[in-house]
């Protein structure tokens, strides 16, 4: 998951995590077996090169019909290292495309008994962080494999913790893929009050902002300038956006548009709550200004270009929710 670098958004600092700890940072995918219920053999495919520097896992075996929920055959116990995955299940649907979302469905397996310590397939809460690598983008070799993978492909990678005296199997099932918005779209909104600061946007979507003499508000100010039509957020969300935040003087302090980047917001927490409760209930596909008086913000804190005190404007795009 792409991370904003300022504090501008940040509750001091506090980063937001994946709801799935194992999706941002352990999916090992890699391109396709041959096999409805293949062994792990470590076979050279389209990324094979990505996947180069990861250790393969040998001697397990997917005995499920393509696409289905997992079942595992293999020795135990069984002593798997981080870094490390198989491919279990060639999928029989279309290729992943670069720069799509990726929803998955993932289970947690003790290598030493071969208990299922977590799933998602009772509940399908699919885990959707993941994003396939553009052509050329710089990424981890984890996620580099997943170019030429296949919907319903079945991989297997390597969780090991030597402190907890643990080996765990993870194993994800590619299920769907969809493409996030590159900037808000949906119906501009009417009869925004005349004394909230003026925003335009370029055509790429980029906000500017003209303060318009606005002093500030005591109270946190939700204003769409885009109403989107998209799915609503919840507490439960995670919320990929873009956005810019300037202090009441004008001032730009971050802007993820200029480092051509997203942010992943974690709706229960990880941000100021001018963002949490701001941005809740709102729809993807839109673009919300925020002013965020400094009691929602960072109070009687500074943080790097802000002053204590301040009261933050933001619009915020939001491309996609997971």
């Amino acid at each position: 998951m792409t991370q904003a670098k300022s504090a501008g958004i940040r509750k001091r600092a506090v980063r937001a995590v994946a709801a799935m700890c194992v999706a941002a940072t352990c999916f090992a995918f890699a391109a396709c077996g041959n096999s409805n219920a293949s062994e792990s053999t470590g076979k050279s495919s389209a990324s094979s090169s990505a996947s180069s520097g990861l250790t393969k896992i040998e001697g397990v075996k997917d005995t499920a019909k393509v696409g289905e929920k997992p079942v595992l055959e293999f020795k135990k116990p069984l002593n798997v290292p981080d870094n490390s995955y198989a491919i279990l299940q060639e999928g029989d649907g279309e290729v992943i495309k670069p720069g799509n979302r990726v929803c998955a469905q993932g289970m947690a397996v003790d290598g030493k008994t071969g208990d299922i310590k977590m799933s998602t397939w009772e509940t399908n809460q699919m885990d959707c962080s993941l994003v396939a690598p553009k052509k050329g983008e710089k990424t981890s070799a984890l996620l580099s494999v997943i170019d030429g993978l296949k919907l319903n492909s079945t991989v297997v990678f390597g969780s090991n913790d030597s402190t907890a005296d643990s080996s765990n199997l993870i194993v994800m099932t590619l299920k769907s893929q969809s493409t996030d918005l590159t900037k808000a779209e949906g119906t501009k909104v009417k009869d925004i009050p005349s004394d909230l600061p003026k925003v335009t946007n370029a055509a790429d979507g980029k906000p500017s902002i003209d303060m318009n003499g606005y002093k500030g508000s005591d109270k946190l100010v939700v204003q769409p300038l885009i109403e989107g039509d998209g799915e609503k957020l919840d507490s439960n969300s995670y919320a990929v956006v873009k956005y810019t935040g300037w202090l009441l003087d004008g001032k730009q302090f971050d802007s993820s548009w200029d480092r051509n980047s997203t942010f992943d917001v974690n709706m229960q927490g990880g941000v100021i709550e001018g963002w949490l409760e701001g941005l809740k209930g709102q729809k993807v596909g839109s673009e919300v200004l925020l002013v965020v008086p400094p009691s929602l913000g960072y109070g009687d804190q500074a943080q790097g270009e802000i002053p204590a005190n301040s009261t933050l404007v933001f619009v915020v795009d939001i491309l996609a929710k997971y």
